[in-house]
């Protein structure tokens, strides 16, 4: 709390000006006047007091009107404001109250209830300063945390002759322990994922970072393997580094991640207890489904990965995505499913398009409902 508040009164009678100036100011509190509701508006506007006492019958505006413009304001709305109401006018009182008022103040002013009241009002307001404080200080380190998590994800996707890849990723919250990656390794080949850590929030968001951390480093260890090779070594060392070294964390990510050779087509995969890619064929219907190959990633070190593979044909369209998106909720608690995805696929075979109009339906679709999951998309088509 300021050494010395500063509490503006507004009221258009000189005497009861005069007595509230004589108190606060032998309270050791500094005051601003006002004698009608519009000059008041403009020194809360203006001068931001600690706090107001309001007389609500005055001229030109009155202290109703005050209330309500200063409550509707996201700047001034904090301001605590005490009802300076007459004993008997209860009506005007209760009205104040439900307007925004913190308190109110019978006239006529009894010393020792006008100091309670008043160090009630500002001890509540210090608090409240200190709390929004807080709250920008901890959305600063999320926004933080945010631009530093973006670094994890690819800036741009690969650039392969012949195929197109395409992407859409949106955290729910500030972080997000959802990730996807797309990079070419030492021997032209595409290495891409889709992954989801369990939990919410900055924990969920740590992980992530590591995951993609050790998968990306780990991808690129040997020039000499083969791609189910180079899969089993990334997988199993990321699965074993994290459930040895943070067993008591109990962390854990599914992942669908691949390897694209661009001249064959040939994909070699691993799904790691995530949502079945899918294999989308001209005709815009499912003709394959890449359902797991093993179990989680990160929750016990030894777990056995097998590697799988498929042709891509000229007409196929892949794509992988997170659970995110089957679960996400609208307002009426309505999932969104895989149904409304394939109804999609069936105009749009091209990953680009595919992607742009997912990203519109499912904005549609979630409307004024608060994101639940991170939703994250990978899309690959030879082009």
């Amino acid at each position: 709390m300021p050494q010395t508040p500063r509490i503006l009164i507004v009221d258009d009678e000189p005497f009861n000006v005069d007595y509230l100036e004589q108190e606060l100011e032998d309270l050791n509190y500094q005051t601003i006047t006002a004698v009608n509701g519009k000059d008041a508006l403009e020194k809360i506007t203006d001068e931001k007091p600690d706090l107001v006492l309001l007389d609500i019958m005055m001229p030109i505006m009155d202290g109703f009107t005050v209330l309500e413009k200063v409550k509707a304001d996201s700047n001034i709305r904090n301001i605590p404001i005490i009802v300076i109401s007459a004993n008997n006018d209860l009506e005007n009182m209760v009205k104040g109250i439900e307007l925004g008022a913190e308190d109110y103040l019978p006239k006529p002013f009894e010393p020792t209830l006008l100091k309670a009241r008043i160090q009630s009002c500002l001890e509540k307001k210090h608090l409240r300063d200190l709390q929004d404080l807080y709250l920008k200080s901890l959305e600063n380190e999320l926004n933080i945390a945010r631009d530093i998590q973006k670094e994890f994800l690819p800036a741009e996707l690969p650039k392969i002759e012949n195929w197109e890849i395409a992407s859409y990723f949106k955290a729910a919250k500030e972080v997000a322990g959802d990730f996807y990656d797309a990079f070419i390794l030492p021997d032209g080949n595409l290495t891409f994922l889709v992954a989801d850590v369990c939990g919410k929030g900055i924990g969920a968001a740590l992980y992530m970072t590591l995951f993609r951390s050790l998968i990306r480093a780990s991808s690129n260890a040997s020039d000499s393997l083969t791609p189910a090779q180079r899969l089993q070594h990334s997988v199993s060392l990321t699965n074993d580094y994290v459930a040895e070294t943070h067993e008591s964390a109990n962390m854990f990510a599914t992942i669908f991640i691949g390897i694209l050779e661009p001249q064959t087509g040939k994909i070699s995969y691993i799904n790691g207890g995530n949502e079945p890619a899918l294999i989308i064929g001209k005709d815009g219907k499912v003709h394959t489904e890449l359902t797991p190959t093993g179990s989680v990633i990160g929750a016990i070190s030894g777990t056995k990965f097998s590697v799988k593979e498929i042709i891509l044909s000229a007409d196929d369209l892949l794509i992988a995505f997170t659970d995110g998106i089957p679960d996400t909720l609208n307002s009426n608690g309505e999932f969104f499913g895989k149904e409304k995805m394939l109804e999609i696929l069936k105009s749009n075979t091209k990953p680009t398009d595919f992607v742009n109009k997912m990203e519109e339906t499912l904005q549609t679709f979630i409307g004024s409902a608060e994101q639940f999951d991170d939703i994250t998309l990978l899309a690959i088509k030879k082009s």
